[in-house]
């Protein structure tokens, strides 16, 4: 009789934690959620942050807020969010310095891989090239030309050593064998002013912040990545249309959590910003910045870091920016 109540109390015992994974995921959250974002306000990838925060806070009837943790190329803010209670309340916005910081930036103690949990693939957001109003080229082909004749002497700008600027135009120079001059800038609006005034020849940027400035004239708009035309900007081409396979988005995003939270939570989460990007309203802002949505299971999101990570390892190599 005494060995049939253990039976039946081990039994029982299995069983509440059988059900206890799922009674976790129904209850949270219980409390506001916390999203970090890596980088400082108002950019591309915090602008996008919002935007989902925002409607994760309407499905869960609890706040999600953003939380900007800049420095260090993004690695403070990641690696804040890793080292967070793995229960969910803390999330992390990152993006694709996540891979490219491995090599040309590693951060002591800090692991993507290991120490974050994949949960969804957000998006990516469209490239385009810019040169100023009167630059002399008129199309990709004049710049590659130009470029050539002139090796180290244009200057391009981006928000500094690893961001997807700098990455992009590293990668746009190995496609077409041109050599340009990195001029990074701490204030972005700076920077808009300077290619508009003539003193920053080029820029490969995300599209959403700068639609304004080029459908008004103030900067020209040569190429956008991507298998298809931006929507807002019907004539400008493709770089794969023009032949320079500069193809895949170089900004992208994605929901992780710290290592070890429960894979309830994840795929609560997952599901739930799966939702939200099929929302017609968030598709529609989404195609006015220029954002690509994904989503995708948690799977996807982990797979796109690891390939990331070697792609990113082989350019910094070969452009000689990783850290030895």
């Amino acid at each position: 009789m005494r060995s049939l109540r253990i039976s039946i109390v081990c039994a029982l015992a299995v069983a509440g934690i059988a059900v206890s994974a799922p009674a976790a995921a129904q209850a949270w959250p219980d409390k506001s959620v916390r999203i970090m974002v890596a980088f400082g306000a108002g950019g591309t990838l915090d602008t996008l942050a919002r935007i989902v925060a925002s409607k994760l806070s309407e499905m869960w009837k609890q706040q999600v807020v953003v939380e900007n943790r800049p420095g260090a190329g993004g690695n403070i803010g990641s690696a804040a969010a890793a080292q967070s209670t793995p229960d969910g309340y803390t999330l992390l916005f990152g993006a694709q310095t996540l891979a490219v910081n491995v090599s040309i930036a590693p951060y002591k103690g800090f692991d993507p891989v290991r120490d974050l949990a994949p949960v969804v693939f957000v998006g990516t957001a469209q490239d385009v090239l810019m040169v100023p109003p009167n630059f002399p080229a008129k199309t990709v082909q004049e710049l590659i030309e130009i470029a050539k004749t002139r090796p180290g002497e244009l200057n391009y700008a981006s928000a500094g050593p690893g961001s997807s600027g700098h990455l992009a135009t590293v990668l746009f120079s190995e496609l077409t064998g041109t050599r340009f001059q990195h001029v990074p800038y701490n204030s972005l609006s700076q920077g808009v002013m300077d290619i508009m005034s003539g003193r920053i020849s080029v820029w490969i940027v995300t599209l959403g912040g700068h639609l304004g400035n080029i459908t008004s004239g103030k900067v020209r708009a040569l190429a956008v990545s991507g298998e298809s035309r931006a929507e807002q900007l019907p004539n400008v081409p493709t770089f794969k249309e023009i032949g320079v396979p500069f193809v895949a988005e170089t900004s992208w995003y994605g929901i992780f959590a710290p290592r070890g939270t429960p894979p309830a939570v994840v795929a609560k989460v997952n599901r739930d910003v799966n939702a939200v990007l099929q929302l017609a309203d968030v598709r529609a802002r989404g195609a006015t910045l220029g954002y690509r949505f994904a989503g995708g299971p948690p799977e996807r999101l982990g797979a796109l870091l690891k390939s990331e990570i070697v792609k990113w390892a082989g350019i910094a190599d070969k452009a000689q920016l990783a850290k030895r």
